[in-house]
């Protein structure tokens, strides 16, 4: 069942009653946070995950069993997508829940700013790419800003269109994480960057998962957890906390190499602290690579704690919900 809460838009339009939550509710305690976390996921669901593959239904029934099993007990609300195009393999879970988008939006600028250049016909200027680099690899929020006005939200709904990512809604003005975001969609972002399409030809899709693979070691948590070490990793993070639901963490990533690509989404709130959604988020992908991968033994393992964690990716006024 999709879980029901108010928008962003929403918020802005109520913000004096959004204060008063926000005030209520920002010093909660971990077993509190536990207590609604646990109404939340009765709301979204049991951890219900659905895969599914034609060629290989044995393959589909142990990845659906093996990402229960790795996200039960979990506080996390959790929402979750893979594809592995060569297995004809899907997987779902919570895949229209809304999640606010914490810097995993700063792929949907970097793909709006490539769009935009195709049709003009041109490359991106040397400020645009240095900016571009800085956003994804280092996930620099001014540079995100700052292209998030360059591009306009004009162009930035007019890709989501063309990308068909019609679950995705623009942050409210200049707010970018807030923007909300699906499994389902991020997906198909991630799709447009792994395959041929009438959105972003070959030289920009090369461009965004160049820039993905270098993303710093810091940052590089998340789906990479358990991948073979051969395979090259494109990700992008984002990690917000608000004063209801917590920590957003987020997970986003390709794999390629050896002739052969999947993606995997994760998106998480409830998160008590960040450490732990990242956590949680490792935990599955641990479970997807491992039976995507039955046979290799050299893999990524989890990631170790840096000293950046635990430190917002955005400031969000109070009024919309920060902290």
């Amino acid at each position: 069942m999709r879980r029901c809460r108010p928008s962003w838009w929403d918020w802005v339009a109520l913000a004096t009653t959004a204060a008063v939550l926000c005030a209520g509710v920002t010093g909660a305690s971990a077993p509190a946070l536990a207590t609604a976390s646990a109404g939340r996921r009765a709301e979204a669901g049991s951890i219900a995950v659905r895969c599914h593959s034609a060629a290989h239904p044995k393959l589909a029934a142990r990845l659906s069993r093996d990402i229960h099993g790795a996200l039960s007990g979990r506080l996390s609300a959790v929402a979750l997508r893979v594809y592995d195009k060569s297995e004809d393999l899907n997987c779902s879970l919570n895949a229209t829940m809304h999640f606010d988008s914490a810097s995993v939006v700063k792929v949907i600028i970097l793909g709006t700013l490539l769009r935009e250049a195709e049709t003009r016909h041109r490359h991106l200027t040397p400020s645009e790419a240095h900016l571009a680099r800085l956003m994804i690899t280092k996930s620099d929020n001014n540079a995100a800003s700052a292209l998030w006005a360059r591009v306009g939200r004009g162009r930035l709904q007019y890709f989501l269109g063309r990308a068909g990512m019609k679950q995705t809604q623009l942050g409210p003005g200049g707010y970018w994480g807030l923007t909300q975001i699906t499994a389902h969609d991020e997906l198909l972002l991630l799709n447009l960057l792994m395959y041929g399409n009438t959105v972003l030809n070959a030289g920009s899709r090369s461009i965004a998962l160049n820039l993905m693979a270098q993303v710093i070691p810091s940052q590089r948590w998340g789906v990479p957890a358990g991948a073979p070490a051969d395979l090259t990793v494109h990700v992008k993070n984002g990690w917000l906390p608000l004063a209801t639901h917590g920590w957003r963490i987020h997970s986003i990533g390709c794999f390629t190499g050896h002739h052969r690509g999947y993606s995997i989404v994760v998106l998480t709130e409830d998160n008590p602290t960040m450490e732990y959604g990242i956590t949680t988020i490792e935990q599955a992908a641990e479970a997807i690579h491992r039976q995507l991968n039955p046979t290799e033994t050299a893999i990524r393992p989890p990631s170790t704690p840096a000293p950046s964690w635990g430190k917002p990716d955005e400031q969000i006024p109070s009024s919309l919900g920060g902290r």
